[in-house]
This record gives C-alpha cells, sequence and structure tokens, in this order.
C-alpha cells in the first residue's frame, strides 16, 4: 500500500487527471481503425462498379464512427473530408449535383452534427467518470489509510484488495494508530457487503480512531468497539450485524504484542521454513458481546522476538479457490519463504494468492508486523 502523492502538487495532480482522461476516453484498436476500413471499402468498391455508379454512400457513417474515438474537432473535420471525397466520386461518375448524390452529401453533414454531439458527450461522460473515480480514490484513502512502513517501534506492510476493484473498499477494515499507550492495530470483517458494508467499515474505523488515543486498556477498547457496532446495528435495525476483529497492542522496545480477538481468524507467527498459529483466547465478534456467557477474556500476551513476523489476514485470503475449487493454502505456502520480513510477506501473498485463484471474489485484506 503506497501512499497517495503529496498534496499541494499541481504537476502531479494535473498530469493524473489527463492520464485518467486519456485511460478513460482509450479505444479498441479497431474502433480507431474503423473509418479507414470503411475508406478502404468505399474505394474498392468504386473501382470495382461501373463508372457511372458512384459508391461514396459508404462514406456516410464514418463522421459517427469517429465521434467513438475522437473528439468534436475531429468529427468535424472527418465530416468536410468525407463530403469533399464523396463530391469527387460523384463528380468522377458524371453526378455531382443530381438529387441522390446532394441527400448523400446533406445526410453526412448531419452525420457529422450529430457525432460530434456524441463526442462531446462521450467527453462529458468520461470527465464524470474520472471525477467518480477520483472522489472515490480520496474516500478510500480517507478511511483506508495506507499501511506505514514503520508504526512505532514496528516494521510493518499491508494488502488490501477488494473484491469490487472499481468500488476501492470493500467488507474489510484495517488500521494503525500510534497512541500514547503504543502502537495500536485493528483489523476486521464485517458482516455483509455491498454500500452497507462499507459504511460499516467507515464508522467503525473512524470509531477505533478516536477510541484508541482515549482508553488505556485494549480489553476495554475492544469492549468499547463492541459497543458501538450494537449501537449501529439497533439504529440501522440490522440485528444480525457484526464484525469479526483483530486488536494489538505493540509498546516500543518490547519483544511482545497484546492481542485481543472478537471473532476472528487467529493470527500466524513466521519464521524462515516456520508458520505457527497464535494460540489466544476468543471472544464474539463485536456487536455481539452482550451474547456472552461471561466477561469477555483479559488480552493474551504474544511473544514477538526479533526475526519473527506476525501476520494478520481475513477470509478473502484462506478461501480464495483455484479453478478445481480449493482454497488457497496459506501456512503451506507461508512454509517456503526464506525470507519472512512483512514487506517480503506482503509481497509473496499479493502475486501467489492471484496466481492460485486468478480474479479475486472477496475481499482481501493482511497486515504484517515485525520488531525493528
Amino acid at each position: 500500500m503506497r501512499p497517495p502523492d503529496a498534496p499541494g502538487a499541481p504537476r502531479n495532480a494535473g498530469a493524473r487527471w489527463e492520464a485518467a482522461m486519456a485511460a478513460a476516453l482509450r479505444t479498441p484498436t479497431w474502433v480507431r481503425l474503423l473509418p479507414v476500413l470503411l475508406l478502404v471499402a468505399d474505394l474498392v468498391m468504386e473501382w470495382s462498379v461501373p463508372r457511372s455508379v458512384a459508391a461514396g454512400f459508404l462514406l456516410t457513417v464514418v463522421p459517427v464512427v469517429v465521434a467513438f474515438s475522437g473528439g468534436p474537432a475531429l468529427v468535424a473535420g472527418s465530416t468536410a473530408v468525407t463530403v469533399a471525397l464523396q463530391a469527387l466520386l460523384a463528380l468522377r461518375a458524371g453526378h455531382l449535383t443530381e438529387q441522390h448524390h446532394v441527400w448523400t452529401y446533406l445526410a453526412t453533414v448531419l452525420a457529422g452534427a450529430m457525432g460530434a454531439g456524441l463526442a462531446v458527450q462521450r467527453r462529458r461522460q468520461a470527465r464524470d467518470l474520472v471525477r467518480v473515480r477520483a472522489v472515490a480514490d480520496t474516500l478510500q484513502h480517507t478511511v483506508l489509510r495506507p499501511v506505514p512502513a514503520r508504526a512505532g517501534s514496528l516494521r510493518t506492510a499491508g494488502l488490501y484488495h477488494p473484491a469490487q476493484a472499481d468500488v476501492g473498499i470493500g467488507g474489510d477494515l484495517y488500521e494503525v494508530c500510534e497512541t500514547e499507550y503504543g502502537t495500536r492495530i485493528l483489523l476486521g470483517d464485517v458482516r455483509g457487503k455491498g454500500l452497507d458494508a462499507v459504511r460499516t467499515v467507515a464508522d467503525v474505523i473512524g470509531a477505533f480512531r478516536v477510541a484508541a488515543h482515549e482508553t488505556a486498556g485494549l480489553g476495554e477498547l475492544a469492549d468499547k468497539l463492541d459497543r458501538h457496532v450494537r449501537r449501529t446495528a439497533e439504529q440501522d435495525g440490522d440485528r444480525e450485524l457484526f464484525v469479526t476483529a483483530v486488536l494489538l497492542q505493540h509498546r516500543p522496545g518490547e519483544d511482545r504484542i497484546d492481542l485481543v480477538n472478537r471473532g476472528h481468524l487467529a493470527p500466524l507467527l513466521l519464521a524462515p521454513g516456520s508458520v505457527g498459529t497464535v494460540s489466544c483466547p476468543e471472544d464474539l465478534p463485536l456487536g455481539l458481546g452482550h451474547l456472552a456467557a461471561g466477561p469477555a477474556e483479559r488480552p493474551a500476551t504474544v511473544p514477538l522476538p526479533p526475526g519473527r513476523t506476525l501476520l494478520l489476514h481475513t477470509d478473502g485470503l484462506t478461501e480464495a479457490r483455484d479453478r478445481a475449487g480449493a482454497f488457497y493454502p496459506l501456512a503451506a505456502r507461508l512454509g517456503t519463504l526464506s525470507a519472512t520480513g512483512p514487506d517480503a510477506v506482503v509481497t509473496f501473498l499479493d502475486h501467489d494468492v492471484r496466481r492460485h485463484a486468478g480474479a479475486l471474489t472477496d475481499d482481501v485484506a493482511v497486515l504484517a508486523f515485525a520488531t525493528a
């Protein structure tokens, strides 16, 4: 997750806008070549039929076809050239001013006017699309901030792939905060999909960013988030809303972390050629804590010595399937690594899971940490 370009750089912003517009307006090569193909076809017909027949009628649609790959100026230019060529072909046949040829010229001019309007509308839609994508990208980086290379005394790396790439945010969430209590980390997965899940993601991350700085105990922090999700569920009338989550805390200089697991997949502890599952108590997901028979478990303490990497992930990673329907073998694949630093692990997973599953059909979030 590379941080976005620094704000306040108009040249970079302008270049990005131009590049985005060019991408939005890009058309397939065959569309750009279609006017030329029509011209060649028309000329072949012209030289294939008797001299008294002018075949320029095929060129009538050229301005409209040009509109799918060019702007209004190009459409106007192609219209003028097309009418001139039609007139030359008619003149060659001796029919320059015959009525049906005159109507062909008029039809071409009308097609040019329609093509110019189409080109203008196409550019307007491309501009709106780029603007919407820019807003979505800004919102994504506001809600899901890029994972920093360092957080406190931890080396960190992250990976995030929403199932719908054009949306930018899915139902998985993460956040890394440096507080007076140490570095605090959240990774979770909202029940459900779509815009409702995205809204819950933004809401939970916002609550975590505030509570992480104001709550001394990690267990108390988890309880606050649990109550917050429950209030949100009651307000929305969604009794089935919950969020599975893992919360971590690391104090500078220590070789251990505190961990709370609220119904989420257990973290993995990695070393070269070694993969182990972190054993810790598991409570009910956020939003369902009131259903527990007793009080929530105390945070577990997990050793994190130098040379070890802690990996958090959502089920979109382990449930990615290949064509045969086999799940991604996360532990087995990680066990083959000779380098298990956070960056190396995240880079490996980014390529390997897509090689296994192709297009991902579920959100994937991964965070990796190691002591500096």
